[in-house]
């Protein structure tokens, strides 16, 4: 890309993130995600140039992940890192939140000299979403009566609604492959649950994926077994947007159906929303009787839908036989991370450097919405930056 031009053309967007959240993708505008969207192509071709993007010269990033993570925690990490800003991690085991600290005074306490905290909280419905608005929330009184002297930007790493940063970098990445988001019009997206040996995994992916790629006017096909449903309200997101930008949504309890022409596919397991519920109500009671039994029920279940694999007979229905494979990571892949799953060895290891390339759009994707919520000026910040001549690496 040229620089400049960019920079001109993020100039002219008109978009003001300053001094707001990035929680879910839905709540923001079209001008709002493509200040996003550009501001992580120019972050990532200023590195790939050498160009330090060190904007901040103190600071802290809090990373506060309630689940397991790789990607996602590194892809923080890095950004933060990139941006000149310190990455703390808040461990809540060895905080004060564990002898009744509130989740106003943590917000507070881990904040007076922070500018980005980074949450991930995708385990528990009803919750995840809630709780980063309660931090929200809380920071906003801080700011106001003067406890901080500046307002940190609370960024979704993952909550039980949306992936935000997961489903950025998948809208990148396949913009670059077809050449544009203009060229995405028209383009057959299909969402499809997959097996897994395992049950419990989160619905934001799918969900973000549906809610995200409908905004652009692609054809987007929701899959999958009767009973794996999504959050209604993020189908009725999805249904709103394709109406919108003139493109397609549509659900279907076939993987074939599907597949079937698709220019893109992404075939991912997750648990059904009834599921997620039951699973919610017993971690709060701390039923772990109850937990297991649910286990077993749910993974009796998926077995019932084995053949839902991304095997090579299936992707010889997309179009051309070549559409593009695309997944959030870890894969569960047959014969290789287990006996049975997602999708077969050799679909996987053909489409392997483009998944990995895919996550690579991550940190430049979290830089972008820490530098759109707490610079005034994105264009004028990163204009200094390339105009100054540095160079990162001496």
């Amino acid at each position: 890309m040229d620089i400049n031009t960019s920079l001109a053309e993020l100039e002219k967007i008109g978009a003001d993130l300053y001094g707001k959240d990035f929680l879910l993708t839905w709540e923001k505008s079209d001008a709002e995600l493509k200040q996003v969207f550009l501001i992580a192509e120019l972050l990532k071709e200023m590195h790939a140039k050498n160009i330090p993007v060190d904007m901040f010269k103190t600071g802290l990033a809090v990373s506060n992940f309630r689940d397991n993570s790789t990607r996602t925690r590194f892809s923080f990490a890095s950004a933060c890192n990139l941006l000149g800003l310190a990455v703390q991690d808040l461990d809540e085991g060895k905080s004060q939140i564990a002898h009744g600290e509130t989740v106003r005074e943590t917000a507070n306490m881990i904040s007076f000299l922070t500018e980005a905290v980074g949450i991930r909280d995708d385990m528990f419905i009803g919750k995840g979403h809630t709780y980063m608005k309660e931090v929200a929330e809380a920071l906003d009184d801080g700011f106001k009566q003067g406890v901080l002297n500046q307002r940190p930007a609370v960024v979704n790493l993952q909550c039980d609604l949306d992936h935000p940063t997961q489903s950025m970098s998948d809208m990148l990445f396949i913009k670059n492959h077809f050449g544009g988001f203009e060229n995405l019009k028209g383009k057959k997206i299909a969402m499809t649950w997959a097996y897994s040996p395992s049950y419990g995994k989160p619905l934001s992916v799918p969900q973000g994926v549906i809610c995200l790629m409908t905004r652009y006017g692609m054809n987007v096909e929701l899959a999958h077994p009767e009973g794996y449903d999504l959050l209604p309200e993020t189908i009725k997101v999805a249904q709103a947007n394709a109406q919108k930008s003139g493109g397609s949504f549509k659900v279907s309890n076939s993987m074939e159906t599907a597949f079937k022409d698709a220019d893109i596919v992404y075939p991912k397991s997750w648990a059904p929303f009834k599921v997620m519920e039951r699973r919610t109500a017993l971690l709060e009671k701390g039923d772990n009787a109850g937990l297991k039994d649910l286990e077993k029920e749910c993974l009796a279940n998926n077995a019932k839908f084995m053949n839902w694999e991304c095997d090579e007979a299936k992707m010889k229905l997309t179009k051309g036989g070549e559409a593009v494979y695309m997944h959030c990571l870890p894969a569960d892949i047959t014969d290789v991370s287990c006996k049975a799953g997602e999708v077969s060895a050799s679909v996987f290891e053909k489409a392997r450097i483009g998944t990995y390339k895919e996550a690579g759009y991550k940190p430049f994707i979290i830089a972008a919405i820490i530098t759109a919520c707490t610079k005034k000026n994105p264009a004028k910040v990163l204009e200094a930056l390339f105009k100054a001549g540095q160079k990162r690496v001496l």
